[in-house]
């Protein structure tokens, strides 16, 4: 250290300033908890990469979030959760997940046990296990929204881009043409059109997508599943990622909220219907104005509390693959929580002479 040269200095419970929070952080201390989860459906979902069976996969992962959850104290309950789209094996909406003793935390959960079913059963790329957690205030109902629609319109995007369109009166851009959104997030991290890049699920019904982008000059990006780490991309400067726009899972959207609040980022979500009989379906369940309405992170995921964590098992933009060396694998996680802003990147070795995985059988 140079003379004259001072470390930082960090506030302290013992310093004059007054505490942000209790420093009984009970999330703080059941954090690495939810990532164990994501580990374990990792490990156990591995054995089914690339041989067909995605149910099977699936299967395996919900065995090992559930092992793990069944010994942890905590009043869990499924607020986003499996089996809407495509009759997956579990883990449902209202499911109960924890011992629920009395006194224990009550977390609203958001789940996804393999996000990226298809990939896992063909040996592709970007498929990871995610789950979001909020703790819900005492007294609130809860922490979470649930989006009734099968999919959602979504437009994420950075830091940067949240800071420009705050001081320009927070427009929302899912109403803006595809054009002027990515002249605006050229301005806001001072590039050029033809250096943005947008993200996009590569889908008949991204056509106009396409096309909108590609007549910029904009570099686009196209991938097959997995828009979870596509909707988190923008909001980490090292993925190369600049916008992520599409029709995708409404479920989905709600776990990249819960990220997005941890990083700094968000997202622009509207409901999207891919049939008239789906959309009768909603309305006849919610208002024609929440049909309508634009969500935000801290729309879907209410308050100050907010964890992010997930688990490669094929290489993905967020996080490499699970690899397996001789008796040992090797997992590599992401962890964020909202209150202190704090992301982990967990790179993990696992004895499989040693290691013990808990399940629940079906």
């Amino acid at each position: 250290m140079h003379d004259g040269e001072r470390l930082p200095v960090f506030p302290t419970m013992s310093s004059s300033l007054p505490p942000l929070r209790s420093p009984l952080d009970l999330e703080r201390l059941l954090e690495f908890e939810f990532v164990r989860a994501t580990e374990n459906a990792a490990l156990q979902s591995l054995q089914w990469l690339g041989r067909g069976e995605k149910e099977l996969a699936d299967a395996a992962a919900c065995s090992a979030i559930y092992g793990v959850f069944d010994i942890l104290d905590v009043c869990g309950k499924v607020v986003i959760g499996e089996g809407i789209k495509d009759n997956a094996p579990g883990i449902f909406v209202g499911e109960h997940l924890g011992t629920w003793k009395p006194g224990a935390p009550r977390f609203d959960i958001a789940l996804d046990p393999i996000d990226g079913t298809t990939n896992i059963a063909k040996g592709t790329p970007n498929s990871i296990s995610v789950i979001a957690a909020a703790q819900v205030p005492e007294g609130a109902p809860s922490a979470m929204k649930n989006i009734p629609s099968f999919y959602s319109h979504k437009l994420a995007y950075g830091p940067a881009v949240k800071r420009a369109l705050k001081h320009e009166g927070d427009r929302c851009l899912l109403d803006m043409p595809l054009k002027e959104v990515i002249e605006f997030t050229a301005k806001a991290l001072d590039k050029h059109v033809r250096d943005v890049v947008v993200v996009t699920m590569d889908r008949p019904r991204h056509a106009d997508i396409v096309r909108q982008v590609r007549a910029t000059g904009a570099a686009l990006r196209m991938i097959t599943d997995g828009d979870i780490t596509a909707a988190v991309a923008p909001s980490l400067p090292e993925s190369g990622v600049d916008l992520y726009v599409g029709m995708g899972g409404s479920p989905e959207a709600v776990l990249a909220a819960a990220a997005l609040k941890c990083l700094g980022g968000d997202m622009d979500v509207r409901m999207w219907f891919h049939s008239e009989e789906h959309r009768a379906e909603v309305a006849s369940q919610v208002s024609f104005e929440e049909m309508t309405q634009v969500w935000r992170s801290d729309d879907l995921v209410k308050g100050e509390s907010a964890l992010f964590c997930a688990t490669g098992i094929s290489d993905s933009p967020l996080l490499p693959g699970v690899r397996t060396t001789g008796h040992h694998v090797e997992t590599h996680s992401i962890l964020m929580r909202a209150r202190s802003g704090t992301m982990r990147r967990i790179h993990a070795s696992h004895n499989l002479d040693k290691k013990i995985v808990p399940l629940r059988e079906s």
